[in-house]
């Protein structure tokens, strides 16, 4: 199948043939067909399958039908709410490259930078925004946006705005709306709270479920080092001593794990920056275009910075901490092998981690190779052990070693030089 055969107006057909797109993946060949006719979609994808397309061409495609008048005011007919300011500027960017040939316009609303631009691009009027829940709600309760003309509402990431805890400010946006409205849900997972959502807000909506995550996995060479946690930045530096890692995605569990492993890369002459939430706009943006355009090798990321990230041709992901919810390691490790191509991803884990990599293992359908032939294999488990083992391993030997025979000498001669004082 083809574009052409998806009946989308030439305007749109044009921009996507000057962005390379000739064939539909399969999330967009099944939900742009549904939005066209005014369906609602819950669609189940992962991150990589191409449903930012999905949405945003139909949505340009219906609102360019029902175009304003000329001299008449344009008002917000189209919501798009993401979890990241990185992911909102993906989103924005790729809507300016597909309605390039339309009138319509668009503006990204999210924090971390000046309020002042985005009310003098709303001032100029906009058709689609495309805004993270907090700045929002700002700009709302600020009376700068009014969305009682709303026809089409995404909700981006869905499971990821539960995460960050952002489902109540989105429950109070979705109240500012009319309630006959298109509504388009993605989400990667479906976690209670999400399902209840989706009854509350979907009617009768056409559900596209792409690419199971075992699959997602299949083309990308996957591997386990079982590392103490003392030696994990060890053995992270000895790898990147490999020119063949042109870059490298390094995922960490927090913001200040993160910023150590940039510090410790950084000593040993390995060029790394870092992205999370307490990095202010412009240096996130920042480190992301070093990345892709090569002058940084390493950009160290925790999952909540990084969701939304687009990188083509990734070379490797590397899982520093290993994730607690198995399917994000399916997230992480996505980023790369994107577009046909191959990937590499390497996890580190450490004694505490061993029930997270069952957890993966029984999710993806595999086994992960270990790689064994390392400078700093796991001292507390010479075999790989059951985790409840190694548990029971790692409490007791603090407790063996504090039995140490060289105290006995020493309580003797104290007891001794006792009895000869007396």
């Amino acid at each position: 199948m083809t574009f052409n055969e998806l009946n989308i107006i030439p305007a749109i057909l044009k921009a996507l043939s000057k962005e390379n797109y000739t064939t539909p993946t399969p999330i967009q060949e099944q939900a742009i067909p549904a939005v066209l006719a005014g369906r609602d979609l819950l669609g189940c994808a992962q991150t990589g399958t191409g449903k930012t397309a999905a949405f945003a061409v139909p949505i340009i495609q219906l609102l360019s039908e029902k175009q304003s008048k000329p001299n008449t005011q344009r008002h917000i007919r189209s919501l798009i709410l993401t979890p990241t300011r990185e992911l909102a500027l993906q989103i924005f960017d790729n809507i300016q490259a597909y309605s390039q040939y339309t009138d319509l316009r668009c503006s990204a609303i999210i924090g971390g930078v000046s309020q002042k631009v985005q009310e003098r691009s709303l001032n100029q009027e906009v058709d689609i925004i495309i805004a993270t829940p907090g700045r929002l709600i700002d700009l709302i309760n600020q009376k700068h946006i009014d969305l009682q003309y709303v026809r089409i509402l995404v909700l981006d990431e869905a499971d990821r705005m539960l995460d960050m805890g952002f489902i109540n400010d989105v429950k109070k946006i979705i109240t500012k709306m009319p309630s006959s409205r298109q509504t388009l849900f993605f989400s990667a997972t479906m976690p209670p709270e999400i399902s209840k959502m989706v009854k509350s807000l979907l009617v009768n909506p056409v559900k596209v479920e792409i690419t199971p995550v075992s699959s997602t996995v299949d083309r990308i060479v996957q591997s386990i080092y079982l590392v103490d946690k003392a030696n994990k930045q060890d053995l992270l530096n000895h790898l990147l001593q490999d020119k063949s890692i042109a870059s490298a995605l390094v995922f960490t569990r927090t913001k200040h794990g993160a910023d150590r492993v940039v510090r410790a890369l950084t000593k040993v002459n390995i060029s790394a920056q870092a992205i999370h939430g307490d990095k202010s706009q412009t240096a996130r943006q920042t480190a992301l275009s070093n990345f892709k355009s090569g002058v940084t090798r390493v950009l160290v990321a925790t999952d909540i910075a990084a969701r939304g990230i687009d990188i083509e041709e990734l070379s490797h992901v590397i899982n520093f901490n290993l994730p607690n919810i198995p399917e994000t390691y399916v997230h992480r490790i996505g980023r790369t092998g994107r577009a046909g191509l191959s990937g590499i991803a390497i996890s580190f884990c450490e004694i505490e981690e061993i029930p997270y990599l069952k957890d993966i293992e029984k999710l993806i359908g595999k086994t992960i190779p270990e790689v064994k032939d390392h400078p700093y294999p796991m001292l507390s488990a010479n075999q790989p052990l059951k985790a409840e083992e190694q548990s029971t391993q790692a409490v007791l030997k603090p407790a063996k070693s504090k039995a140490n025979p060289k105290r006995k000498p020493k309580s003797e001669w104290f007891t001794k030089g006792r009895r000869t004082s007396r």
